[in-house]
């Protein structure tokens, strides 16, 4: 075989297992969510189907597939069937760029543990979590209801008013590391001897909060405000269509998670990693355990925003501490560092 179809392949096996993780990692983290907020609630959680309830994922997916699939006479069906795909899509591919464990080198061959190695990883991140946004939009127009409606425009604020200020949040552990490659920002961690999150702990907290925005979690997740707006912009959506919405939200919750711990929490790093590789997919994957439950926690806890409040907190104070916070970072880089 030629290199061009060598990298073919391994591209396509590296993507085929990242997907398989994804929608592994999706199904559950719902058994997940649902046991650990029933412990904070002092209730049981899943516990019937399977030991300890650890095949409710799967029950849940067959009931999903086999619901009764409805579409709104009035809806525009080419969108209505377009927008979860739109939403999903993106959730799966969001990972491709963020490396898992430093290169192994075995019989002269270099294993990368990443799908797509680009020098401007940070932009892709960037680009492709923009896009999700237009599947929720186009969900809540095609479905012909005022509530998916004021759902799809709710998201359509929030993330434009959030997204500044998460873009702005990455710009730090880029100047500090000098690169927009997600592994030079790991390797500069690495040389430095201490996490970024360390050396930049307002971008990571306004990361980390703003990333909950995005993602429309609680407690940002205003554009599925039950008592206000039924379900908001998956209102309409029923059997697979309504579970790809879910399986995207779960799955930028693992992505999300990644990318905080790629840029500010060292990435793979850990004892060892170097004389074993491998070993930093361990790492990598503990510490987004971690921010998923905190995730987790943070929903189980914390009531919703009033959305005057969620909006003001994002113009009024995220985006005004994050351009700070660059600034004050450009400064020290030039004058002390």
């Amino acid at each position: 075989m030629n290199e061009v179809t060598v990298i073919i392949i391994d591209a396509a096996i590296k993507a085929a297992v990242m997907a398989l993780v994804l929608l592994t990692g999706f199904a559950y983290m719902t058994y997940a969510e649902r046991k650990v907020i029933a412990g904070i609630q002092v209730r049981r959680g899943p516990n019937r189907i399977g030991p300890l309830g650890l095949l409710q994922p799967a029950a849940d997916g067959v009931k999903l597939f086999l619901k009764e699939d409805m579409m709104p006479t009035g809806a525009d069906k080419l969108m209505f069937n377009l927008a979860p795909i739109i939403t999903s899509i993106p959730a799966l591919v969001i990972m491709a760029v963020i490396p898992v464990a430093p290169d192994w080198i075995v019989n002269g061959y270099t294993v990368r543990f990443v799908v797509a190695d680009l020098n401007v990883g940070v932009l892709y991140l960037l680009a492709i979590g923009s896009i999700a946004v237009y599947g929720i939009v186009l969900a809540g127009w095609a479905s012909d209801s005022k509530y998916s409606m004021m759902g799809g425009l709710r998201s359509t604020a929030q993330v434009i008013s959030y997204e500044l200020a998460f873009g702005l949040s990455m710009v730090g552990p880029m100047l500090l590391a000098q690169s927009m490659s997600l592994r030079d920002i790991v390797h500069a961690q690495e040389a430095r001897g201490i996490w970024f999150m360390f050396l930049q702990p307002i971008g990571f907290l306004l990361f980390f909060i703003t990333g909950l925005a995005e993602l429309n979690r609680a407690p940002f997740d205003m554009p599925e405000a039950e008592q206000e707006l039924t379900a908001g912009y998956f209102t309409e959506y029923s059997s697979m269509r309504f579970g790809m919405f879910f399986m995207a939200e779960y799955i930028k919750m693992i992505a999300v998670s990644g990318m905080v711990v790629t840029l500010y929490m060292g990435g793979y790093l850990g004892p060892f990693v170097n004389q074993f590789p491998p070993l930093g997919i361990a790492y990598f994957s503990a510490k987004v355990f971690f921010l998923l439950f905190t995730m987790i926690w943070i929903r189980g806890t914390l009531p919703r925003l009033r959305y005057d409040q969620l909006m003001s907190f994002g113009w009024k104070f995220a985006l005004p501490v994050a351009m700070l916070n660059v600034l004050a970072t450009a400064i020290v880089l030039v004058y002390v560092m």
